[in-house]
């Protein structure tokens, strides 16, 4: 399911939630509003609201936790390929076509993280590019080390070349977020008493129904950019890849 389309849900369910407290106003026996029944039940759905606010604040927290740490280990790629590509030039021509085979593969890389769809993204940890990961390494691993230099060149290389692997595995494992679904559905559910109560002792009016409906949509609206956020690699709301691009345009110099 989308996003987009689970927010949808949301905001037809909460305003539907407001709605049917409003016709329910006009249904229920008249001590059932009485000050006092009103007075319990705005109690019970004032503590429902402040739970509801808590975890909606640390579901945004946590969304945004989760996308700039993926956006600081995209960053800290780019900067270890640099570092990588810099160590390959100095060790000497033997290295240059695994220069030239890294410059290819961020490329590939680079474009299907900016492509932002989930097929493409599965495919980034598929057996086949594993193969092409080890068979770097291996390709390094087995340069030629003539000089005390060039051996300290390539021990670096490989460091630098496990730095930038371990930050791609923990990029893509962010691929699917970490927002557990009950949580928001839960949390909808609170949603949907809280407006449920508003509805119940609203006036009958175009005004209230209208501002009903906008507030609903600014909680189905938080709910979508939290979603959005807590998987940065697809979707509308991403991490830039621009300083990968940055990066790329500087390997091979």
């Amino acid at each position: 399911m989308s996003h987009l389309l689970a927010c949808l849900l949301i905001f037809v369910s909460v305003s539907g939630c407001a709605l049917a407290g409003m016709f329910a106003s006009t249904r229920l026996p008249a001590h059932h509003l009485a000050e006092d029944s009103a007075t319990s039940i705005k109690l019970a759905a004032g503590l429902i609201a402040t739970i509801a606010a808590l975890v909606l604040g640390l579901l945004i927290s946590s969304a945004k936790t989760s996308f700039d740490a993926v956006s600081g280990d995209l960053e800290r790629n780019a900067v270890n390929l640099l570092r990588l590509d810099r160590s390959l030039a100095q060790y000497g021509p033997e290295a240059q076509p695994l220069r030239v085979q890294l410059k290819h593969n961020y490329a590939s890389w680079i474009d299907l993280l900016d492509s932002g769809g989930g097929n493409a993204l599965a495919s980034l940890d598929s057996p086949q590019v594993l193969h092409r990961v080890s068979e770097f390494q291996q390709q390094l691993a087995a340069l030629p080390a003539s000089t005390e230099a060039q051996r300290q060149l390539r021990e670096r290389a490989i460091d630098i070349t496990d730095e930038v692997f371990a930050a791609r595995w923990l990029a893509l494992m962010q691929k699917r977020g970490t927002i557990p679904m009950p949580l928001l559905l839960v949390l909808s559910a609170w949603l949907c008493v809280i407006f449920g109560t508003f509805g119940l002792f609203a006036p009958h009016n175009g005004t209230v129904v209208f501002f009903f409906l906008l507030c609903a949509l600014s909680a189905a609206g938080a709910i979508f950019v939290i979603l959005e956020m807590d998987t940065p690699l697809t979707g509308i709301v991403r991490v830039s890849v621009a300083p990968m691009r940055e990066a790329l345009s500087q390997l091979g110099l």
